[in-house]
């Protein structure tokens, strides 16, 4: 009867370790969507692109403005140093 016993508690122990559960995250939640759900959502996602596509223009419109004020400052700078090396010059 031990030796039976013995084997009842070595199949518990493996039934045991056969049981896995699965996570909370794998589990399907049920689908019910609503009619015109697709359509709400991809009217929002073309807002949202359309909002995108502005500030995407309005940013190049910035970096064009600050491109052309960094050269003209670079431009002005070049001029400063120019008259500068212009006066040395004089002096020597």
């Amino acid at each position: 009867m031990q030796v039976c016993e013995e084997g009842l508690g070595q199949l518990m122990a493996q039934r045991t370790k056969e049981k896995v559960k699965r996570p909370a995250s794998r589990l399907k939640e049920p689908t019910t969507a609503a009619p015109g759900t697709a359509d709400q959502r991809i009217k929002a996602l073309e807002q949202e692109r359309d909002g995108l596509k502005g500030e995407l223009e309005a940013a190049n419109q910035r970096i064009a403005a600050l491109e052309e004020s960094r050269s003209l400052v670079a431009s002005r700078i070049d001029w400063v140093i120019e008259s500068l090396s212009g006066v040395v010059d004089r002096r020597e």
